[in-house]
């Protein structure tokens, strides 16, 4: 099982301290670093910075939202970045959700799954080095009734990894049907089956084992003697996921949560969060939702669940570090660690 890690925000002020964190990574074996896209920053630019700071580390994005960009601006980005990097960049693609891209984007989140579908197409088709023509429900290359022609973008194929972030049955089973790898959240080797389960079916209906993809799952990793103090201070996160990451009717990691057993405690969790009761929403956490899904506690502890991970078939493991603070040396100190627990599984 390899590890990865997050890129983080990327500023005027940091860049050198960013570009070290990635260093060290890279010298201790680490396999991927990913950059995220939310409302701060896009996944792309600071890959490219990082790009020349590194060279043996695969770079990706964690994830590009499908709603942002054209696809084909998509597959063309993914290119320089694979001239960049050597031939190291993942793409990774995901929908994101209402609040972002109807907010943010000014696009309706309609047929996100086609969207997503229809986006991974076109890009492999221009990896392929083929003209552009599509005929789908959201996209459609050239425009019909227009002066477009079918265009083929000038840069000799290229084999890009694509990766999809999926949380919904319908999206996990179309990951195990197209996807190179899988960009997993709120997944708990306890419950693995609430997530792999769809994406073994999906591979299986289209002629793939589930080993064909690389599944890669992020995993917050604390090391420490006071698990109650950890797991405290965990649960203002959860209850954001449950209540804050989407709106009422839209909400993946609530319904990622339910299917691994927690329904009552989710929709009470999102209802006290939605009414504004956000320290009440907290409390209402239950330790299992922290501890099931993250890696607390001592060294041992911690080494058992990620061992877990490993025996439920993951093989990248996505660390969220922030609880050793913001980057700086306890945070590298703490990759170090886990870093020498994964080699001893």
């Amino acid at each position: 099982m390899q590890l990865a890690i997050e890129i983080g925000r990327l500023t005027s002020d940091n860049q050198k301290l960013l570009a070290e964190w990635v260093q060290h990574a890279e010298h201790l074996g680490v396999g991927l670093a990913f950059s995220a896209e939310a409302w701060w920053s896009d996944a792309a630019t600071p890959l490219a910075y990082l790009a020349d700071k590194t060279t043996s580390i695969k770079l990706g994005t964690g994830i590009m939202q499908v709603s942002a960009r054209a696809p084909a601006m998509t597959a063309m980005t993914a290119m320089t970045l694979h001239d960049m990097t050597g031939g190291r960049f993942v793409l990774g693609l995901g929908v994101s959700g209402p609040q972002v891209v109807e907010g943010l984007h000014g696009v309706r989140y309609s047929r996100p799954l086609t969207r997503l579908r229809e986006t991974v197409e076109i890009c492999r088709m221009i990896f392929s080095g083929d003209k552009v023509q599509y005929d789908g429900k959201v996209h459609q290359l050239p425009l019909p009734d227009s002066e477009g022609k079918a265009i083929r973008v000038d840069h000799a194929p290229a084999n890009i990894p694509i990766y999809l972030a999926t949380l919904g049955p319908n999206s996990l089973r179309y990951t195990g049907a197209a996807a190179d790898g899988w960009i997993g959240t709120s997944f708990s080797p306890l419950h693995a089956d609430a997530h792999l389960a769809y994406i073994e079916e999906g591979a299986r209906e289209a002629g793939r084992r589930l080993s064909d993809l690389d599944l890669c799952v992020s995993t917050r990793v604390e090391l420490g003697e006071d698990v109650d103090a950890m797991i405290k201070k965990r649960k203002a996160a959860v209850a954001f996921n449950m209540g804050g990451m989407g709106s009422a009717r839209t909400n993946f990691y609530n319904d990622a949560y339910q299917r691994a057993g927690f329904a009552d405690d989710a929709k009470a969790i999102q209802a006290l969060w939605l009414a504004g009761k956000r320290d009440e929403a907290a409390k209402r956490v239950p330790d299992e939702m922290v501890t099931d899904f993250q890696a607390l506690g001592t060294p041992e502890m911690v080494r058992s669940r990620l061992r877990q991970d490993r025996d439920a078939g993951i093989t990248t493991l996505k660390l969220g570090l922030d609880g050793a603070g913001p980057l700086g040396p306890a945070r590298f100190e703490l990759l170090e660690a886990v870093a020498e627990l994964v080699e001893d599984l």
